[in-house]
């Protein structure tokens, strides 16, 4: 009877301990299904937002740079022109004309000067 007994005991303790394996614990997350896809969505557009402010600013950047380029050769080109100007009234000056119109043989006839009004 002994064997018995033990028997029963044994198989008793068994179905306790899988019953208590049975048992599943449920852990609940302190965010939702919609909250965490809500959460993600929000994200995405913050870095959306963000790569989106930094181009535009790469792109004013390079704008910029460029109109500085642009202003500085137009700088150079306005001091190349005003030398320019210079020199030309430098040589479109009248004694230097009649200077060299001497040196080509040229001679100031006042008859065959005609005035036009």
């Amino acid at each position: 009877m002994s064997n018995l007994a033990r028997k029963y005991l044994e198989q008793q303790q068994t179905e306790q301990k899988v019953q208590k394996k049975s048992q599943v614990i449920i852990k609940k997350s302190w965010l939702t299904p919609g909250e965490k896809i809500i959460g993600l969505a929000f994200a995405g557009f913050v870095c959306f937002g963000a790569v989106h402010i930094i181009s535009n600013q790469a792109k004013i950047y390079e704008v910029n740079k460029d109109i500085q380029v642009i202003e500085a050769k137009v700088t150079e080109q306005q001091k190349v022109n005003s030398d320019l100007q210079v020199q030309v009234s430098e040589l479109s000056a009248y004694d230097r004309i009649y200077k060299k119109a001497k040196e080509m043989g040229l001679i100031k006839n006042e008859n065959n000067v005609k005035v036009v009004h």
